[in-house]
């Protein structure tokens, strides 16, 4: 009998540990950028500098825990001509709540080019850029990534 209460406690534990943890990456680290934030300017970088984008439908996410959490959907009044080019971008898949941003969907776009990569911000935090999928209908969006310019740093540097 004994064992069998030992049993259940851990069970329970697991269960709720495990609830815990999904709320927390799922839900808890998540803020909603609110459109009149200046986190909400969405800036492209051309062969001249940077350019504002006029944007409207503005959803937004961030979180303190990471700089990879950052997600935006948007409309693009106009697309600069000039855009630079993002080689290797990935989209990451954010938390399903945040139902504007389909990762695997904009992935796919890049690879058959209904969508161009571009470059929003190098470094916005050290070794994270930011990084647009603009489709030719001005539907814009934008995460953040890794920048390879380092690739043979190693994590304790």
């Amino acid at each position: 009998m004994n064992g069998k209460i030992v049993g259940i406690v851990l069970g329970a534990a697991m269960l709720i540990a495990g609830g815990g943890m999904w709320y927390l990456q799922e839900y808890y680290f998540y803020d909603r950028i609110p459109a009149d934030s200046p986190t909400a300017a969405l800036a492209v970088t051309t062969a001249t500098g940077s350019d504002a984008l006029t944007i409207s439908d503005f959803q937004g996410i961030d979180a303190d825990s990471s700089p990879l959490r950052w997600r935006a959907c948007a409309t693009v009044q106009d697309i600069p001509a000039d855009l630079t080019p993002y080689p290797d971008a990935t989209p990451l898949i954010g938390p399903r709540w945040f139902d504007c941003f389909d990762a695997r969907q904009i992935g796919a776009d890049l690879e058959s080019g209904a969508a161009q990569a571009v470059l929003g911000q190098t470094d916005i935090r050290p070794d994270v850029d930011r990084v647009f999928a603009i489709y030719p209908d001005g539907r814009i969006f934008g995460w953040h990534q890794y920048s390879e310019k380092n690739p043979e740093r190693g994590v304790m540097d």
